[in-house]
């Protein structure tokens, strides 16, 4: 027989302790556990979930991975994409991939009676996947290119429809200028409006048909100024980039979608700090609380410190006892604060009860991440951190002397 999970366990689970100051002491020792877990829980959730969020939004509406020109550099007209060394096929033949789109852009001013604004034209062609966008959509369609003639559809972000006071199948006049050339004017129809909450994404993006940008460009009818590559996991962005680099050609190169926009990718990177200050605050918080409930108890069960020495159980034992103690104690709060903290957590999910401001934020509601294994690390951990810390202040029990404890009051 375990004697000291034995032991531990009777006097846990013993009825005098609802009698006596051992309650209090269980219930601060609980309430404190419980609260950490809680508190850990939301601050992870919330934390992976934010950066997850915002990372799949620019995944989604731009790709994982992009592939561009050389010769476009930081330009947002594009240049042709070159085909020497580019292999589409077996970039979509790798398992992680799960669609390629290709595209091409021009800067251009849309402008009425009331506003102008300055827009990226995004065309895309007919393997447009409108499924994965549909969830940036407040109103109208989007667009349906086919890339026979020109589609004169275009979906406008919800900042440029309120800017220039646009609604569906409103028209609007596009101004697009090349060096050296008379200014090209397109009138264009509002099919849909949509909404990113990604202030740099909301302010300049219209996505059209492909062939207006060819045109404009003096493409071939072929050509095209980009890929957007799409991935089966957003996570696997890191993992798939060196692959599809060796894959598209000297003469072109890839981006990373968190890679676009550097102050959100610094901004996202904050996340990681937040989340282990508040995880290594809240465990030190528990770890004291947890130390002074043992303390408390050693002094509260001094005689029977000084019995179990006097029938013969040495100081390892008793140790190991008051620990066990402790860390039973400790289960309920463990369970409570899981059962609070995950309730909060999915109320929060299907719920979106906290609104945030996507001009700070990119997002409109706190987003949630559930993962089971970040929930068990968090209970698994508090729970062995907090033994092991309660290893130094049982070495108590070594310095309590039988006589003097059995006469203890």
């Amino acid at each position: 027989m375990n004697f000291p999970l034995y032991f531990s366990r009777k006097i846990a689970f013993s009825k005098d302790n609802k009698n006596n100051l051992s309650r209090v002491i269980i219930f601060i020792g609980r309430l404190s556990v419980a609260l950490g877990i809680i508190v850990s829980l939301i601050t992870v959730s919330t934390g992976f979930g934010s950066k997850k969020a915002i990372k799949e939004r620019l995944a989604d509406f731009n790709g994982h991975i992009t592939v561009k020109s050389t010769r476009s550099n930081s330009s947002y007209n594009s240049s042709v994409l070159d085909n020497q060394g580019l292999d589409i096929k077996k970039i979509m033949a790798l398992p992680d991939v799960e669609d390629v789109q290709k595209y091409a852009t021009i800067t251009g001013i849309m402008r009425n009676e009331h506003n102008f604004s300055g827009i990226i034209f995004k065309g895309v062609g007919k393997d447009f996947d409108s499924a994965r966008f549909k969830k940036f959509l407040v109103a109208g369609t989007t667009p349906k290119v086919t890339e026979v003639g020109y589609y004169n559809g275009v979906m406008i972000s919800q900042k440029i429809a309120n800017d220039l006071h646009l609604k569906v199948k409103d028209s609007i006049v596009t101004i697009f200028s090349k060096t050296d050339q008379q200014p090209i004017y397109r009138k264009f129809e509002v099919v849909g409006i949509y909404k990113t909450d990604i202030k740099m994404l909301d302010e300049q993006f219209v996505i059209g048909g492909i062939n207006h940008v060819r045109k404009i460009l003096d493409m071939k009818p072929d050509e095209i100024g980009g890929l957007d590559i799409f991935l089966k996991n957003v996570n696997d962005i890191d993992k798939d980039f060196p692959e599809i680099g060796n894959l598209i050609g000297y003469k072109n190169y890839a981006e990373k979608a968190t890679e676009k926009f550097p102050q959100i990718t610094d901004w996202i990177s904050i996340f990681d700090t937040n989340i282990a200050l508040i995880i290594i605050i809240m465990l030190i918080v528990v770890i004291i609380n947890i130390i002074m409930v043992l303390l408390i108890l050693i002094i509260e069960r001094t005689n029977s410190i000084g019995l179990l020495k006097t029938l013969g159980a040495n100081n390892a034992q008793i140790r190991a006892t008051f620990i066990n103690y402790t860390l039973i104690i400790m289960i309920p709060g463990l369970l409570y604060g899981n059962f609070i903290g995950l309730g909060l957590i999915l109320l929060q999910k299907y719920f979106g009860i906290i609104k945030l401001n996507p001009e700070n934020y990119y997002v409109s509601t706190v987003p949630v991440d559930i993962n089971p294994v970040a929930i068990i690390s968090i209970s698994a951990g508090i729970l062995l951190i907090s033994a092991i810390a309660l290893i130094v202040p049982s070495y108590l029990i070594s310095k309590i002397s039988p006589v003097k404890a059995i006469k203890y009051n």
